[in-house]
């Protein structure tokens, strides 16, 4: 079939809204209606050579649609399911998803921008072109496999389902799945958007006792005040580290996200760290970047540095807690998104993201 799609050709350039082949579903995946996809900095990385990415690509891994056809031997979804797209369809078979890290599947890792059978399913210009995360979402329709789907009971407008389908589970994942957030606690996290908002979120679930927002812009500040955030903190100042320390009596943080993604944040929120506390980088850094750690410092003080990818959440078990917690009123969802565009507006709205402007983007489809 003919979809409309935003195609990434080359780094550094806008991306092309055009029409593409789109072949239809095969064993074990569906062709979904995409409702909305969510404007995430992500993306935005490949867009910008931060990361690498096969081209063309199709990008969008944040979204929410409709399933309109099942392929061959399909179970986990049916026609007319509202579904929320995973960008890691776990394929239930690999070491890491059999040891309950399907987040980390080696399949998925394995086949990079391509399906699980490491073909595609878009052409453009007779040139196969692949998809980010399994979903490429900036299109009108999507085959994707049938693991990246997760059904809703329970039917929600498709931008807060699209959110949930990347920044709210990576970020309220990475506070109660990856950090455990005990009750109590002291919490700082590096980096307001929508990621670092959803971290903050986690960790206002988690009843903390103080949660530090810290940040360059004094609007994103103020904003981060409506999710959780009890005290913030603006880099742009002075040394975050030192106010941080000063707002927890000296000792820094028992928890600290880092969640803007390039080495000296990480640094930042390691040396914000109180003496046994966990550090957890959730922020994509450019590709090659690196972070210096004082090594001394790790084994004296006793903290722990850790990783949080999709906030350590299984797509098919934790976004339908996700949802349950949007619709109890548990996640304010409803002020996360702030703009919403048309897929031909895509360009408009990474440029909105690039200015800094507060809270989430949407693309919404008819």
């Amino acid at each position: 079939m003919k979809v409309k799609a935003a195609v990434m050709w080359e780094v550094g350039q806008p991306l092309d809204i055009r029409e593409v082949d789109l072949d239809e579903p095969k064993a074990g995946e569906v062709l979904v209606k995409v409702g909305s996809a969510g404007i995430c900095r992500s993306d935005r990385h490949f867009m910008h050579g931060d990361a690498p990415i096969a081209i063309p690509v199709v990008l969008g891994h944040e979204g929410a649609g409709t399933v309109v056809q099942t392929g061959p031997g399909v179970t986990l979804a049916s026609e007319g399911d509202q579904v929320i797209l995973s960008f890691v369809p776990a394929c239930g078979r690999c070491r890491s998803c059999l040891e309950g890290h399907s987040n980390l599947c080696d399949l998925h890792a394995a086949t990079g921008a391509n399906m699980l059978d490491g073909t595609t399913r878009l052409h453009a210009d007779g040139k196969d072109v692949h998809h980010m995360g399994k979903v490429a979402c900036f299109a009108e329709y999507a085959v994707v496999p049938e693991t990246g789907v997760v059904p809703l009971a329970d039917s929600i407008p498709m931008d807060k389902a699209a959110m949930i389908g990347c920044s709210v589970t990576t970020g309220v994942g990475a506070a109660i799945y990856s950090a455990e957030i005990k009750p109590g606690s002291t919490v700082a996290v590096i980096g307001c958007g929508g990621v670092g908002l959803s971290v903050i979120m986690g960790a206002a679930l988690a009843n903390a006792g103080q949660i530090i927002a810290v940040d360059i812009r004094e609007a994103q500040l103020e904003f981060a005040m409506r999710f959780g955030a009890t005290h913030t903190v603006n880099a742009a100042d002075q040394d975050p580290v030192r106010q941080v320390k000063d707002l927890t009596g000296g000792r820094g943080a028992d928890y600290t996200f880092e969640v803007f993604g390039s080495g000296d944040t990480t640094k930042a929120a390691y040396d914000m760290a109180a003496k046994r506390g966990i550090v957890t980088v959730v922020g994509i850094a450019p590709w090659g970047q690196e972070a210096s750690i004082n090594a001394v410092d790790l084994v004296r003080n006793e903290k722990t540095l850790r990783g949080s990818y999709y906030g350590s959440a299984r797509s098919r078990t934790d976004m339908p807690v996700m949802v349950d917690l949007y619709q109890s009123g548990k996640l304010n969802l409803d002020d996360l998104v702030v703009r919403h565009y048309t897929l031909d507006q895509i360009n408009e709205a990474y440029a909105d993201l690039d200015r800094g402007e507060i809270g989430r983007g949407a693309i919404m489809f008819d």
